[in-house]
């Protein structure tokens, strides 16, 4: 006896791109022919009641067919008067053991086909719908993914179809009313049938002259079967503020004898309306975005994976501060915190050695004894976290992450200090003194040598003008060994773009470049760009940009006495359950070596 099928389809197609990126390519499924496999709702394997019939599965040049039939569960009767009615006409198959070459899918086993409201493959559709019992009468259609769907009856059909609903809502050969057939589905099939009843609400709205005409618009085929509930742009989904009472529905059909006019009269009176559910407490509905949604599900979003962390603890958006650790691990470091520096100066002409005459008297040698002391100054950085949000974050030991940024900071301040000052102004609260760590660039002329360099006309003017002082100026500095010049991005790509009459840059890299400076070594530094020193020791410069240091950091000193070196502490604020750190050191800084630096400004007008 042949096997009888409930409907035919594609559960899949050669050549077309699937929604996942996916290339099914020919012949990929050839060993799956002949093979019958379950036929599911949705791809739901979690549950024996998902299952809603078989497919036996038919190779094809073009892909593979299914000739499906569903069981006698209540589910798969369901199934089958969805399909029947044209509610769902996607398919889809499940498969693994797959070989693949890039996107194109080469081999691999079908293990099951789903009905789905939509397939990612866009040739996977229900191509023919079969009718078979005791009686010889067919209903079939032909049924395409994203178009118009229209059934044909016969007039047996029509004439079925056309019963008052009154009549149908009497009691039925079963012995059921409609009210205890709904009572019996699942809130999935409820929800279809929501949708249906308020797709056919809409129906009504959109042509009121025909309200009283229904017998004739049934008659004539039905022009509400060419709705799709789940593809149509025009289809709603029914949802309302609270679940529907059916039986309210059904007791109004049964007044006015149409469920058609019944949904329509409830509607208009404000007893149901179309809208977005409202979610039980505590969990998240729909989005704007996504309220008018007519197909798939709502939010979809919801079910995608958690985002990943690509850097985890999260990465510092900062300054380059490459020159701290340079200037830091390079100055000298006392062990006391008050620093006194003294020097005698033997190059005026009083204190330099004479010649003696017989006869004529000795003079003695005269000279002049410098100092200058320096005091300490307590810097610090100081920051709170609530305890909950500790214990809270686990991707990362966030402690030691703030801990570790509060310690960079800090270093960064002492160091900006030292090199060219905090840029505060005087009368700011939070201002390092520079009595206290006495910054290169704005330090007297005994330590800091002046030297200007003429702008010019344009940047390479500027940048041959720039090492013309830099090594003019080498005359008068006094400091240890070769030292290193810090100074901007700019000044040095100005440097470096430096060419001869033939257009060949002068300098092929940086080191041939610090070797024409007479120094060790270029060291950009980022809180130096537009910096301008401001001072008040006679050189009558106010405002000057400064472009460049020639120092050796061993000239430099750090003082801090035991207690002051750098420490953190932490605390707990019982009160508001706050973790609280400090950072601090206690020290002073300042050149202790005459004529150890070299500070290049441009010149003013």
């Amino acid at each position: 006896m042949a096997r009888k099928y409930d409907f035919v389809g594609w559960a899949t197609r050669n050549d077309l791109q699937c929604t996942d990126g996916r290339i099914i390519r020919h012949d990929a499924f050839k060993d799956c022919d002949g093979k019958r496999v379950p036929l599911v709702w949705n791809h739901q394997h979690n549950d024996v009641s998902n299952v809603l019939g078989y497919a036996d599965l038919t190779n094809d040049p073009e892909g593979v067919i299914a000739h499906c039939a569903f069981n006698s569960t209540e589910q798969g009767q369901y199934g089958k008067e969805c399909v029947k009615h044209g509610d769902v006409v996607s398919l889809s198959i499940y498969a693994n053991n797959l070989k693949q070459s890039g996107a194109n899918v080469m081999h691999g086993i079908i293990r099951e086909v789903s009905l789905v409201l939509a397939g990612a493959n866009p040739g996977a559709y229900i191509e023919e719908v079969l009718s078979h019992g005791d009686e010889d009468g067919l209903f079939a259609a032909e049924i395409f993914a994203d178009q118009p769907i229209e059934l044909c009856h016969s007039d047996e059909e029509a004439k079925e179809e056309k019963k008052p609903m009154a009549d149908e809502a009497k009691k039925e050969e079963s012995g059921k009313t409609i009210g205890e057939i709904v009572d019996t589905m699942n809130e999935e099939q409820k929800q279809a049938l929501y949708a249906l009843v308020g797709m056919a609400a809409e129906g009504a709205g959109a042509d009121d002259d025909d309200e009283d005409d229904d017998d004739n618009e049934d008659s004539e085929g039905g022009s509400d079967m060419k709705h799709n509930v789940f593809d149509s742009a025009s289809a709603g989904v029914y949802t309302g503020a609270e679940p529907v009472n059916m039986e309210l529905v059904h007791s109004a059909a049964r007044k006015v004898g149409s469920y058609r006019q019944a949904v329509k009269d409830m509607i208009e009176s404000g007893e149901l309306s179309h809208g977005i559910t409202v979610p039980m407490d505590g969990m998240t509905g729909p989005s704007q975005a996504t309220a008018n949604q007519t197909y798939g599900f709502r939010d979809p979003d919801m079910l995608f994976p958690e985002y990943k962390s690509l850097n985890t603890p999260p990465e510092w958006i900062k300054r380059d501060t490459g020159w701290v650790s340079i200037f830091l691990n390079g100055a000298h470091h006392l062990p006391f915190s008050r620093i006194k520096s003294q020097f005698a100066d033997l190059t005026e002409d009083a204190a330099r050695a004479r010649g003696y005459i017989k006869g004529r008297q000795k003079k003695e040698q005269v000279f002049s004894l410098l100092k200058r002391t320096t005091d300490p100054q307590t810097i610090y950085k100081k920051q709170k976290m609530d305890r909950d949000d500790t214990i809270d974050i686990v991707d990362f030991d966030v402690i030691a992450w703030i801990k570790g940024e509060m310690r960079g900071q800090l270093d960064e301040e002492i160091a900006r200090a030292g090199l060219i000052g905090d840029g505060r102004l005087p009368s700011d609260d939070d201002k390092i003194s520079e009595d206290h760590i006495r910054p290169i660039a704005t330090d007297v002329p005994l330590f800091t040598i002046r030297a200007t360099v003429d702008p010019g006309h344009n940047e390479q003017e500027m940048a041959k003008n720039f090492i013309v002082a830099a090594i003019k100026a080498r005359k008068n500095y006094k400091g240890s060994g070769n030292p290193i010049l810090f100074t901007t991005e700019d000044v040095l790509t100005a440097m470096l773009l430096i060419e001869d009459g033939i257009g060949h840059f002068l300098y092929e890299s940086e080191a041939n470049l610090a070797t024409r400076l007479r120094v060790s070594r270029i060291v950009t530094v980022e809180v130096m760009e537009g910096f301008h020193v401001d001072t008040t020791d006679g050189d009558q410069e106010t405002g000057v940009e400064l472009l460049g240091l020639i120092v050796n950091p061993a000239d430099y000193s750090y003082g801090a006495d035991k207690g002051g070196a750098v420490a953190m502490f932490d605390d707990f604020d019982i009160d508001v359950n706050q973790m609280k750190y400090l950072i601090e050191t206690r020290c002073s800084g300042a050149l202790t070596k005459p004529f150890s630096a070299i500070r290049l400004t441009k010149q003013t007008a």
